[in-house]
């Protein structure tokens, strides 16, 4: 009898608290209150610069007004900066949909704050919106005409892993990430939406192919997102029998398939560089257990092994890493394919690095950034454990390499096959979607991962990887939800 009135209580309990919210509403304002009291309250939390900031920041208007910027690179978090008031010569030295965030920052803080110092909080704010809202859509995909006992425990471990500091504290930042895992979030969301049938399905193949382009187009090495969406988005088109929106889904796949090619040719070549050079001497190089002949197969003079393991931007170098000396003698020898043809020859050696890649794709915050200002009296790169658990136990108890995360592929592909081939044979499309979304989002983990290797061996892994370590979490999420509400292996909507 006290087990059945403890039953009783707990199910009033959850009826009560739906008066006041569904799960989604229910996480929504809970992640908001977390990420507020983390990033709007003192001390404040955010990233220091790794030296990446002047890369989009001086073709925005702004620049670095603290006078030892310098020697806080790695160590602090700055939040002030410099609007320009006059000319501004410099241009953007990468197209990034980034920017469109930052000028809408700055017009914001221009508007109602300061004509001359940006507050890069103000950045955060339009952040935190937009994250508020996917994470409601998020969670409202799953948890739609569910029981309370299976929402709210789903809406709790939304809070538990996506309002995780290790995420949010990118929002007071410069870096691309925020871009990221908000457009991953609604690209998610916004398929899982199509599939469930619900919203409007021309709402959410508008917020799907937007949030896929923002996505694609937030950094260079996200090009092949575009690409990826574009073929495994093909069934998506045949969800609807209607003409219109079937021929609107394939403009949106063809605009993705343009976004992804157009990113990857607009990369400057400076930045070419930059990557090809790390390609070499942190990835090839690095794991070769002979530099020389591995040079020599390239058609590179064996005298550039002494380039071994050094990095593009240290102060003092062997060989100047612009000079036309290493264009013509060096990077003109190889690229891309050739980089790939090579390890494709060399598995030993491909595997050691994609180890190496695992061991930083389950590290949601960068080990090297610190996350609070100077003036709070924190060591240089001090790090904030504040509603950090789910990435400090990720970190702890996953097993970091190549090897698992085979083993999760293969894992989450067997679950949700059976589903789809159901649905398949009934042909009902809407109902065979999920499978491919998911699909495409292990495929964007490991392009994460792949690009990262090839293109810049592990140079700066922990922020290159981060494409993998939000869409892991994301299907991860998506298996543990369809766990809770006993849907795992079903392909019912409702």
């Amino acid at each position: 009898m006290t087990g059945n009135k403890v039953k009783l209580f707990s199910q009033h309990r959850l009826v009560a608290l739906r008066r006041y919210g569904t799960p989604a509403s229910f996480a929504a304002i809970g992640v908001l209150l977390i990420t507020i009291f983390a990033l709007f309250r003192p001390p404040y939390i955010g990233m220091a610069d790794n030296g990446d900031y002047f890369r989009i920041l001086y073709g925005n208007g702004l620049y670095f007004n603290v006078p030892d910027y310098d020697n806080q690179y790695f160590s602090y978090f700055i939040k002030n900066f410099g609007i320009f008031q006059y000319y501004n010569e410099n241009s953007t030295d990468i197209f990034s949909s980034q920017s469109l965030f930052i000028q809408f920052a700055v017009w914001i803080n221009k508007l109602f704050i300061d004509q001359k110092i940006f507050d890069i909080r103000v950045q955060a704010v339009i952040y935190v919106v937009l994250y508020t809202v996917a994470i409601y859509l998020l969670v409202e995909s799953l948890t739609w005409k569910m029981p309370a006992k299976y929402g709210y425990p789903i809406a709790l471990l939304a809070i538990f892993m996506f309002g995780d500091t290790g995420y949010t504290a990118y929002f007071n930042s410069f870096f691309g990430e925020s871009i990221v895992f908000i457009m991953l979030l609604f690209m998610f969301a916004s398929g899982l939406l199509l599939y469930r049938n619900r919203y409007n399905d021309y709402v959410m193949l508008a917020l799907f192919t937007l949030s896929g382009l923002l996505l694609t187009t937030s950094k260079q090495q996200n090009a092949p997102v575009g690409v990826i969406i574009a073929f495994t988005g093909i069934m998506l088109i045949f969800i609807r029998k209607g003409r219109t929106f079937r021929i609107l889904m394939t403009s949106s796949l063809l605009i993705l398939l343009l976004a992804g090619i157009s990113t990857y040719l607009f990369i400057p070549k400076e930045f070419v560089n930059i990557n090809k050079y790390h390609a070499m001497t942190r990835g090839i190089l690095m794991e070769s257990p002979n530099p020389e002949e591995t040079l020599e197969s390239f058609g590179i003079d064996k005298q550039y092994a002494i380039l071994d393991k050094s990095i593009y931007y240290a102060m003092n170098t062997t060989v100047d890493v612009d000079s036309q000396i290493l264009e013509k003698n060096f990077y003109s020898h190889y690229g891309f394919g050739s980089i790939l043809k090579y390890y494709i020859t060399h598995p030993a050696q491909a595997g050691r690095l994609l180890d190496l890649g695992a061991k930083s794709a389950f590290v949601i915050r960068p080990p090297a950034m610190g996350n609070y200002e100077k003036s709070v009296g924190k060591p240089p790169g001090a790090q904030t454990t504040f509603f950090s658990g789910y990435s400090l136990m990720k970190k702890a108890l996953t097993p970091r390499t190549f090897g698992f995360i085979v083993v999760w592929m293969v894992l989450v592909i067997g679950l949700y096959s059976p589903s789809f081939i159901s649905a398949i044979k009934s042909r009902n499309m809407r109902k065979a979607a999920r499978f491919p979304l998911i699909i495409t989002f292990i495929l964007f983990g490991l392009s994460g991962i792949l690009v990262s290797i090839i293109g810049a061996g592990d140079a700066d892994m922990a922020k290159h990887v981060f494409l993998f370590t939000v869409t892991f979490d994301l299907v991860t999420f998506l298996l543990i939800a369809d766990i809770i509400r006993h849907r795992l292996l079903r392909m019912d909507q409702d």
